[in-house]
Formats: C-alpha cells, sequence, structure tokens
C-alpha cells in the first residue's frame, strides 16, 4: 500500500497543502491504545512511517505480539523494548516455520523475553516439528520470574529446567504442546504455585515412556495425545483430570488424588494388545458426569478378531481395572461383533468386583461390519460356550439395561434372560432393533414374550424407524 512521499511520512507538522496531524498530538497513553488495537507489535512499529511521533512507541505496549516475525529480526527487536517498568503483560512469540534456528539462538531469543519479565508468555516455533534424532541439542528455560501463565508449544528441542535455584515462583499456568522436556518432574518441582498444567502432543519421550506429574498444589492436569505406558500422578488437591492417550501394550497407571472431581479418561490400544478370547480392546473411556441427572460411566469399544487370546481373562481383567481412577454407575459396551456371540465377554466384564455391586445402568450396542448375511459365528467357534449360559450373578444395583442393534437371535435372548434374572431391581429395558428387522415379523414377537414373566419391568421396544410397543408389565402383548 502506498503511504505517499518520503517527506510526507517524515513530518507530521501541517505545511501548504498538507491538513494538521491531530491524531500524533495525542497524548501517548492514548496512542498507546490506538496501536494496542492493532494486536500486533510488527504492525504497530510500521506506525513510525506515518511520522516522527510514533517512533517507537510500540516499545511501550504492555501487549507485545511478533507473529511472522523472521527469527533474526526478533532478538534485535526485543532489544528495543524498554526494560520494567512499564510492565509487559503478554509477550507472544510464533516464529514462522520457513528455516529452523538453532538451539543456541532459541536460548538466546527465550532470555532476551525473560528479561521483559513478561506475566504471561507464549512461545511457539510454528510448522518446526520436533527432531527424531537420538540425542536433539538441548534447550535452556530461563526462570521467568513474574509470570503467571507459560505456553510453549514445537520447540524442535530438548527443554531443560532452570540450573539449581531457579525458579517460577509466580506460574499459575503451564502449557507444552509438541515439546520433549528434559526432565518434567524437575521443571514441575521449581513451580510452587502451579494450579493448571496442560501437556499435549508429548510423543518423542524417546526411551523413557514414563509421564510423572507430581505437584502439591495443581488442581487441575489435562494431558492430550500423549504416547505413553506409564503413568504416575501425585497431587493432593487436583480436582480435574483430562488424559488421552495411545498404547502398545499393557500400561502402569499410578495416581494418588484425593480430592478429584472431574475425570475425562480416555486410552486407544493398538488392535491385538490386549484381549480376552476372541475379543480384542480398543478404546476405553472414563467419563464423570458432565451434566445433572448423569451417571459417571465406563465406555468399552472392542471387537472380535480372528484369532483368540488363550489364558488372558486375569490380564484383561487387570487391565480395565487399572483405568477404574475414580466412581462409575453406568457401563457402555460397544462390539463389533462380525457375527459372534458376545455373551461371555459382557458376562466377563459384569463379573468384575468394582463393576458387579455398583453399576446402575448397561448399554450394550452390537455393531455388525458389512452386511447381516455375510457374518456368521462358524460351528463349534469357541465364541459360544455353553457354560456363560448359566452362570450365576448378581447385579443387585442394576436399574436399566439398553441394547442396541438387537435380533433376537437365541444367544441374544439368552444373554437378555440372564440379566432379567440377576437383577432384582431392574425398572426399565429398551430393546432397539437392527436395522434388518421389521415391524411385520411375527418370530420377534414371539421371542419377545420372555419378559411376561417380569411385570414389574417397564419395556419398550423400538423397530429403526420409531417405537415398536411399549407395556408397563411386558414386552409385547
Amino acid at each position: 500500500m502506498e503511504l505517499g512521499t518520503r517527506s510526507r511520512r517524515r513530518s507530521p507538522e501541517p505545511g501548504p497543502g498538507r491538513g494538521a496531524d491531530y491524531l500524533s498530538a495525542l497524548p501517548d497513553d492514548l496512542l498507546l491504545l490506538v496501536l494496542a488495537r492493532l494486536g500486533c507489535a510488527a504492525a504497530a512499529a510500521r506506525t513510525g512511517l506515518l511520522a516522527r511521533r510514533w517512533r517507537g512507541l510500540w516499545a511501550r505496549l504492555r501487549d507485545l505480539a511478533f507473529r511472522d516475525v523472521a527469527f533474526p529480526s526478533l532478538q534485535v527487536a526485543l532489544g528495543r523494548v524498554a526494560v520494567p517498568p512499564p510492565a509487559v503483560s503478554l509477550l507472544e512469540i510464533r516464529v514462522p516455520g520457513k528455516i529452523r534456528p538453532a538451539a543456541d539462538a532459541v536460548t538466546s531469543l527465550l532470555r532476551a523475553a525473560a528479561r521483559l519479565a513478561p506475566e504471561k508468555l507464549v512461545f511457539g516455533l510454528t510448522g518446526h516439528l520436533p527432531l527424531q534424532d537420538p540425542n536433539p541439542a538441548g534447550v535452556d528455560l530461563p526462570c521467568f520470574h513474574r509470570a503467571t501463565s507459560i505456553v510453549l508449544e514445537w520447540i524442535p528441542f530438548v527443554l531443560r529446567a532452570p540450573a539449581a535455584g531457579g525458579e517460577f515462583p509466580a506460574l499459575l499456568k503451564l502449557s507444552l504442546t509438541g515439546c520433549k522436556v528434559d526432565d518434567l518432574g524437575t521443571l514441575l518441582s521449581l513451580c510452587p504455585r502451579l494450579r493448571v498444567l496442560r501437556l499435549k502432543s508429548l510423543i518423542w519421550l524417546g526411551g523413557d515412556d514414563l509421564t510423572t506429574v507430581h505437584s502439591a498444589s495443581l488442581q487441575e492436569l489435562v494431558m492430550e495425545s500423549i504416547w505413553t505406558h506409564r503413568v504416575d500422578i501425585v497431587a493432593p488437591i487436583l480436582k480435574q483430570l483430562t488424559l488421552s492417550s495411545w498404547a502398545e501394550a499393557q500400561v502402569s497407571i499410578s495416581i494418588l488424588a484425593p480430592m478429584i472431581q472431574n475425570v475425562s479418561w480416555q486410552w486407544l490400544y493398538d488392535n491385538g494388545t490386549i484381549g480376552f478370547g476372541l475379543w480384542t480392546l480398543e478404546k476405553l473411556r472414563l467419563q464423570t458426569a458432565q451434566r445433572q441427572g448423569q451417571l459417571p460411566s465406563l465406555l468399552i469399544h472392542a471387537s472380535s478378531s480372528w484369532y483368540s487370546f488363550t489364558d488372558e481373562a486375569a490380564n484383561f481383567a487387570q487391565e480395565i481395572e487399572k483405568h477404574m481412577v475414580t466412581d462409575f454407575f453406568a457401563l457402555e459396551l460397544h462390539l463389533r461383533t462380525t457375527g459372534h456371540v458376545f455373551g461371555e465377554f459382557v458376562l466377563h466384564f459384569l463379573g468384575l468386583n468394582r463393576i458387579r455391586s455398583v453399576i446402575r445402568r448397561l448399554k450394550v450396542v452390537r455393531v455388525r461390519q458389512g452386511s447381516w448375511g455375510d457374518e456368521a459365528c462358524p460351528a463349534n467357534c469357541p465364541c459360544d460356550t455353553m457354560n456363560w449360559r448359566t452362570q450365576t450373578i448378581s447385579l443387585t444395583a442394576l436399574e436399566d439395561l439398553e441394547i442396541n442393534g438387537f435380533e433376537a437371535e437365541d444367544h441374544e435372548l439368552d444373554f437378555l434372560k440372564l440379566i432379567l434374572h440377576s437383577a432384582p431391581m431392574l425398572k426399565t429395558v429398551i430393546v432397539k432393533l437392527s436395522d434388518e428387522i421389521s415391524s411385520s415379523d411375527d418370530t420377534i414377537t414371539k421371542k419377545c414374550n420372555i419378559f411376561r414373566a417380569y411385570p414389574s419391568v417397564k419395556c419398550n421396544v423400538y423397530l429403526s424407524s420409531g417405537l415398536m410397543h411399549q407395556s408397563q408389565n411386558c414386552l409385547l402383548t
């Protein structure tokens, strides 16, 4: 954009043919408010091309944001900012990912940022993925004595905590995304007032897959997209915990957080990592109630596989119990059956001590792959042993049962009978039929007459298109 002649850019004074520059005549405080509206330190600095009166004012802004500024220019720009007062409230530096800077240059820039003692720091090397070098270079974190919030993103080097004696005495919030930390435990020990810790995409931890978070002050912990097999959390006043992770093997989980209130906990397992019989665990999610009337729940996704996990029942149960980091009262199972019988697998869950006596709501979602006719369980398949049908189980707290994708096959009816017999407090049953079932199918009506034996249970049957029948005393009359 053309800004005018050189003489006009340099002279704010009125002259022949020129109007008075009333804007430049405003007090510095008002001019700083105008520059702050630009939201970018580089744009604020360019206003100096318009008039001498504006030159250098940007360096007195309390909020300084450097976005898409070439790395060599950043340290020079920070050097022009006067050391407080006035205090810097926000210092945001996002370096474009054109040329990867050296580790020493990043350390030097962080020291220049620390000299300004910002209250909030955002520092990111946009587009620079962390190095896969087994021995990547290190970056030394300086102390930010006034900082209450620090955000570090996509720094392609190992972050090293300040040397002995260094500390972040005012830090309340720390966010690390796409970074590799040399010693997270040491870094956290230097943050005595830390309340919120956010870790995301910390998957470049080399051979050490242990994620350790010990903090006496922490109240909220978020760990997202973490590739780890071991989690060790000690946080006596932690109230909110969010975790999403992947695992290629059995995990080790140790959590000491007696005051925890809100939990969102999710793990994805590689296919074939953990299993029982023909079933392999895909995903596990534990969620506390998000709204009034909702129950804390455990959600399991599993699928049948072409191979069998022999003698793995105990290991499977132990793996599931590791994730029970808070109380829950609803169990939801999403099963990709590929035609296999699921009764024994579901009863294995219901037999776990921490599920059997407390579960109030059970939901089983049967998911088929391909067309219904293409999936059939072969004769003498190990998924269907007869002993599960005669199993005795006491579900003393169960009040609500829901089954989706129900086809009224013999093994499904046997499972339904067993649950009805085992749950004396059962109040409602919801059965949602598969898409292949029509309202004219008389066999479904006959098979569902099993509910007549349980007159105290309210039952609803749904076609995919809507409610088929409801009755207080039995499913179908």
